[in-house]
């Protein structure tokens, strides 16, 4: 597997992978929630944070991350291909550029919550609401240095 920093034009793949991997995983969400963030997901989102790709053996891209800084942004693997490593690289990469790392998981996505505590991280804190201020509960999660 590759991991190669994001062009603008995986941005397509990379929403199309974010939209089956929600609908995989966030089952707390509506379709119509899901629908609503599509477009901030590629046109706000996306831009907002420095994106790196892994890619497959195939060259396909396998999964994404995005950090703002050490704070891990997103980090979505495509459906079909979770279970092969590409998360665990993915988080391994930001790792090496920034030791300690934070990320917040919905609390109502136990699947990443157990990702995350598996690979290390430890619950730091809970929020009632997401940072758009929706009722969907969220769990501060940190990767000791």
């Amino acid at each position: 597997m590759n991991i190669r920093e994001r062009n603008h034009g995986d941005d397509l793949v990379l929403a199309d992978i974010w939209l089956r991997s929600v609908r995989a995983t966030h089952t707390f969400l509506t379709e119509q929630d899901i629908d609503a963030l599509y477009p901030q997901v590629l046109n706000v989102y996306l831009p907002a944070v420095r994106v790196w790709v892994c890619e497959d053996e195939d060259g396909e891209i396998a999964g994404f991350i995005g950090l703002d800084g050490n704070k891990v942004q997103m980090l979505f693997v495509d459906a079909s291909k979770r279970g092969r490593g590409a998360g665990r690289r993915l988080l391994n990469f930001a790792r090496s550029l920034h030791g300690s790392l934070l990320v917040d998981v919905n609390e109502q996505n136990p699947q990443a919550h157990g990702f995350y505590l598996h690979y290390g991280f430890v619950d730091v804190g809970r929020s009632e609401r997401d940072a758009a201020g929706r009722p969907f509960p969220v769990l501060h999660m940190r990767l000791p240095g």
